[in-house]
Parts: C-alpha cells; sequence; structure tokens
C-alpha cells in the first residue's frame, strides 16, 4: 500500500481552468469555485474567455480560461498568477503558462499533445515542455481523454458527448489536490442537470474518477493540501456573479418600494445575463422585454416608469451610446430610471469579452445639454447587489435616472456572498404625490428641501399631467422656451442632483499618517487595496479610498484628497476619473496609475508603481 500523502494547510491557493471555448472551463470552475464558497472560504473568480464565437479546435486564439483565488479569510482579488493551472490542450499550456507562478503544479492531458495539436499550438519541437522551461516534476501529464473514454464505456453515450465530460475529470482531480467534498460536487450537478438525470450522473462518476486517479497515484505531487475558513458567520450562502447580483439587486428594491420590477433590454456582452437571471422571476412581478434595439429597451423602460414600475434598462458601452438620447428623456422628464453599463473593451466594438472602466465619463458627459445623473460604480461581484439596490432607491425617492457602473470583470466574476434578509435592507419611499395637492397638481412642483417633484402615476384622478421631451414652464407643466425658465430648469435639475446625500469616502490603512493615498473607483477595490496591503507588510506607510458614489461625490472628497502628502489615482483607463476630481478638488495634482489592456490590474505592478512614488 502507498504511503499516504501529507496534508498541509494553507491560507489561499491560485487555480485557473484552461482550455478551448468547448472544454466547459467555465463549469468546472463555477463548481470548484461553488463548492469553496459552501465550506466557508473566500473566493474570488475571473472567467477570461475569447470574444471568438467558437474559434478552430485546438488554436492559440480560442483558449478559455477560469482563475478562481480561495482562501481561509476574506479574498480581494482573483490573483495575479496561478499556483494549479489546468491545461486541457497543448494551446492552453502555450497561452496560459505566463499566469502560472515559476513553482506551479501543471495539469495536462496529455491525449490532446500529439502532433497536429503541437502544430495548431505553434510548437517547434516535440518537447513542449523543454520549449517551454517546464520543469517536468511540477507537471501532472494524465492521459485524460483515455481514462474518460474508459470510465463511460458502458454509458451508452457517443463520443463527442463522452468528450464533453473531459473537464469533469480535471475537475475531481482538482478536488482531489484540494481535499474537497465530492458529494457537494455531486449535488451541484444533481441540480444543473436535474432535467437530464443520466447526463448528471454521468458526469459525477467521472469526477470521481479524476479524483481516484490524483488519489491512487499521488500524481507526482508531495502533498495535498486543505483551506480551513478562519471566520464563520452564520447564515446561507451563495457563490453570486456580479450579473446575478445586480439582478437580484432591482428584485430586491422593486419588493421593498412596493413595485413591478420593469426591465427593457436588448442582449450585449457582458451585460446579457442579468436580462436571462430578471427573466427567471415573473413569480417575484418581475417583467422584462427584449426589444429589436437599444434605443427600444431604455424607451420602454421609460414608459414602464411613467406607468408606475420600478424600471430599468441593461446594457454595456457601445449600447449606452445608442441609449443616450432616451436616457435624456428620462432626465428632463425627472422619471426614476436605472442604467445599468457592464463596461466593457472600446471603443467600437473593441473587446467585447473583455474589461475596462472606460465609459466614466460618458455616463457623466455622454449626452446633450445640461443632463445632470447619480452615477453609482460597484466595488465587487457582491457588491453589485448594494449598488443595484442603492442605484433603485435613489432613483425612486429623488425622481432621476441613475447610471449604475459595473464591467465585465465583476460582472462575470464571483465571490461568496451571505444572502440578505429583506427587514435588514434600507427602506424605499417613492417621492409620491400627496393628497393635499389633488386637483391642483402640476409636474414640476417641486419638494423645497430636496428640489424633488413629485410622482404622479397616470390614472390616478385630479394628477392629469403631461411630460415630454420639450422644456416645461416649471410652475404650469406647459412647453416653455422661456430663457429664464430654461436656465432656472437647468439649474434646478443639477441641484437636485447635487442634493442626493451618499456616505461619506472611507479611508483605509494609515488613514492618520499615510505618505500616499491610493485612490480608485468601482471593482478595482480588491486590486488596490491588496496593494496597500503588500506595501504596508514592507514597512511603508499608505492608506486607500475607493469611489463608489461619483456623482455627486461625497461631502468630504476635497477635504480626504487634500490630507495627504501624495495621492496616486489609479484606473483602467487613460484618466477619467482624474479629470472629474481635478475639476472637483481645487489644487489637485495627482500621480497616476493608468492601464487599458482588457485585463484586471496585477497586483505586483501595482506594488512596484505606488513604491516607485513613495521614493520620489
Amino acid at each position: 500500500m502507498a504511503e499516504e500523502l501529507e496534508i498541509k494547510e494553507l491560507d489561499q491557493v491560485v487555480v485557473r481552468f484552461s482550455g478551448d471555448s468547448g472544454d466547459g472551463m467555465q463549469l468546472a470552475g463555477n463548481i470548484f469555485s461553488t463548492v469553496s464558497a459552501t465550506v466557508g472560504n473566500g473566493i474570488s473568480t475571473f472567467p477570461d474567455y475569447p470574444a471568438d464565437i467558437r474559434a478552430p479546435q485546438g488554436s492559440l486564439t480560442g483558449v478559455s480560461g477560469f482563475q478562481v483565488h480561495i482562501g481561509a479569510g476574506k479574498v480581494y482579488t482573483p490573483g495575479d498568477q496561478c499556483d494549479v493551472l489546468v491545461a486541457m490542450n497543448a494551446a492552453a499550456l502555450k497561452t496560459q503558462l505566463k499566469y502560472a507562478k515559476p513553482q506551479a503544479t501543471i495539469i495536462i492531458d496529455t491525449d490532446s499533445f500529439g502532433p497536429k495539436d503541437l502544430e495548431k499550438a505553434q510548437f517547434a519541437t516535440p518537447d513542449y515542455l523543454g520549449e517551454l522551461h517546464v520543469d517536468p516534476d511540477r507537471v501532472i501529464q494524465c492521459p485524460l481523454t483515455t481514462m474518460v473514454k474508459a470510465c463511460l464505456a458502458e454509458s451508452g453515450m457517443d463520443n463527442k458527448a463522452i468528450l464533453k465530460c473531459r473537464n469533469m475529470f480535471a475537475l475531481g482531480l482538482v478536488c482531489w489536490l484540494f481535499n474537497r467534498d465530492l458529494n457537494l460536487v455531486a449535488n451541484f450537478l444533481r441540480e444543473k442537470f436535474a432535467k437530464k438525470p443520466a447526463i448528471a450522473e454521468n458526469n459525477i462518476k467521472v469526477v470521481q474518477a479524476g479524483y481516484d486517479y490524483g488519489h491512487n497515484t499521488h500524481s507526482s505531487v508531495p502533498a495535498t493540501y486543505r483551506i480551513e475558513s478562519k471566520t464563520k458567520v452564520p447564515g446561507r450562502y451563495m457563490d453570486i456573479t456580479g450579473n446575478k447580483a445586480t439582478a437580484y439587486g432591482l428584485i430586491a428594491a422593486a419588493e421593498k418600494a412596493g413595485l413591478h420590477l420593469f426591465l427593457g433590454s436588448y442582449p450585449i456582452t457582458p451585460a446579457t445575463d442579468i436580462l436571462h437571471e430578471l427573466s427567471k422571476h415573473k413569480s417575484c412581478g418581475v417583467i422584462t422585454v427584449q426589444c429589436e434595439d437599444e434605443i427600444s429597451g431604455c424607451a420602454s423602460a421609460i414608459g414602464a416608469s411613467f406607468a408606475g414600475a420600478l424600471a430599468a434598462t441593461s446594457t454595456s458601452g457601445p449600447g449606452v451610446c445608442l441609449k443616450s438620447e432616451a436616457m435624456n428623456l428620462a432626465v428632463i422628464d425627472e422619471l426614476p430610471l436605472v442604467i445599468i453599463d457592464v463596461q466593457r473593451g472600446g471603443p467600437s466594438t473593441g473587446l467585447p469579452t473583455k474589461s475596462e472602466q472606460t465609459d466614466l465619463l460618458q455616463a457623466l458627459f455622454g449626452r446633450n445639454g445640461e443632463s445632470p445623473m447619480p452615477v453609482i460604480a460597484a466595488l465587487s461581484p457582491t457588491d453589485c447587489f448594494d449598488a443595484a439596490y442603492e442605484a433603485a432607491k435613489i432613483a425612486l425617492e429623488h425622481l432621476t435616472p441613475v447610471i449604475l457602473l459595473t464591467d465585465a470583470f465583476i460582472a462575470n466574476g464571483s465571490a461568496a456572498w451571505k444572502l440578505p434578509t429583506m427587514e435588514g435592507l434600507q427602506a424605499i419611499k417613492p417621492h409620491y404625490v400627496t393628497p393635499e395637492m389633488k386637483g391642483h397638481y402640476t409636474p414640476y412642483f417641486r419638494d423645497e428641501e430636496t428640489k424633488v417633484r413629485y410622482w404622479a402615476i397616470p390614472g390616478q384622478e385630479g394628477y392629469t399631467h403631461i411630460l415630454g421631451g420639450l422644456e416645461k414652464d416649471g410652475n404650469t407643466g406647459a412647453i416653455s422656451t422661456d430663457p429664464e425658465n430654461h436656465d432656472q430648469m437647468c439649474r434646478l435639475r443639477a441641484e437636485k442632483v447635487a442634493k442626493i446625500p451618499v456616505p461619506d469616502l472611507q479611508v483605509l490603512g494609515d488613514k492618520d499618517d499615510a505618505d500616499l493615498l491610493i485612490v480608485g473607483f468601482g471593482s478595482t477595490y480588491g486590486h488596490l487595496v491588496s496593494a496597500m496591503q503588500e506595501l504596508q507588510a514592507k514597512g511603508y506607510k499608505v492608506a486607500q479610498a475607493q469611489f463608489k458614489y461619483v456623482n455627486p461625490l461625497p461631502k468630504n472628497t476635497a477635504e480626504v484628497l487634500s490630507k495627504y502628502k501624495k495621492v496616486v489615482i489609479a484606473e483602467q483607463n487613460l484618466g477619467q476619473l482624474a479629470t472629474w476630481l481635478r475639476a472637483n478638488v481645487d489644487g489637485l495634482v495627482p500621480y497616476q496609475f493608468n492601464q487599458v489592456k482588457g485585463q484586471p490590474f496585477v497586483v505586483a505592478e501595482l506594488v512596484k508603481a505606488f513604491e516607485d512614488i513613495l521614493k520620489k
């Protein structure tokens, strides 16, 4: 009997699954992250897939990846480089090796490294490991395809269906390496394939075969690993993506406000999952309409808002360009509307499956006329729930369209999320008309303090009114071209947005005596906090502040930014937040760290850049 392997305790580990787009790497990664979240680990995931609908099999451009970072405590990023790399073919090994640590364990399917596979992946020699300077001792070379075929030989499945199960063998091997409970995997698969139980059981059989292969051969590794959760807060948890969390946030807000939720949308990468998810929840009073184009998606939502629903529209950067005219109709009509922009690489079609923060100035200014809109930027996949809920609350209580910025990184990435209770959520009180206004209501009569107009729903007797795209008289609601009235209405709409109360900007780290303040907005939060912590570990005094509320800015913005000797603004664009902050904070002269690569920040690169600034 073979000697039992040592089981080592780890605080954190990063695993990257990679293969052809059809190899099921996203599913394998999702199951592994879900199982990890279920046992109380902190997780952060990063799906990295090509824009090709179906690239040629085995090609370098068709490789799809899924990276998951698992920790005993809170995990902020998917990790710079992985500790374990699963490469299902030669192209995956060649393109994904750069994401692996020098000492990483690599799992490969040797059946997918034949002469033709190596040729497609542009290897010059049959010695692919030598060509990449990879130590064979850290490679688990497994005839994965052969073993899956043997495992399912009696299943009655055809060869094509059998090959689709290869990802489950790799998952089983990774579960062995990290001592994961296969019962949790089996539960996931039985739920996913509830209508096809035979497929579920065959996949479970393959997962077990992968686990057994690792256990029986010890697969060339000195130890297996366990990651125990340091703190477990009681409650129900799930592994949730940002898009799903956004959908749930809107549903919760509609229920809290006592309204139907209406989503008018048009499919666009990477926002379509919001439409897909909401369409499943008709039982919660959700109405979804897949429209013929972006403009009608937004316009239909404005119609639903006029009729008294919580209305939303979801899209990405190119769609915001198309929706802008309709968005402006919501501005001048002062109707509640949530516009979700899941940012992707641009300009034009750009990088449809990659992530950037390049729509900030478009969100702030990308419409004709003086067109003020609140802008909120979600910080993480789980924060998408809170951000969507807060965007809906602001829209309904201040009668304004609100832009919610997420991006492909947090929309498709996932994290462990503790389900909130409805009782624990803030109240939402739409700014409705009052009984005293009946019979003499005009649509732009406002609350003296907040400057918010009162919302009358069509059909309410005594509250007849007209809204539209032409400027209206602030007193009567009739169409007006009077210069003084237009000037006043522009100022009132701007004042209303400026008066929206938002939380103060929070500073983390050495907030009282930092030599450098690291500033960002939205989804870069985890990377910037991680960089701050690494710099603190090196002995530097560093603080970090992340903007979630971009318009209006927190009231203490100027106070915070003026307090520190050096400020660096890091963003995934060429300086849009820096431009906005310089316009709003007198005398601000920040350092800038800008990348537009379509990929998340690399923490090690941030640390080096910030260290250079500290040494100046």
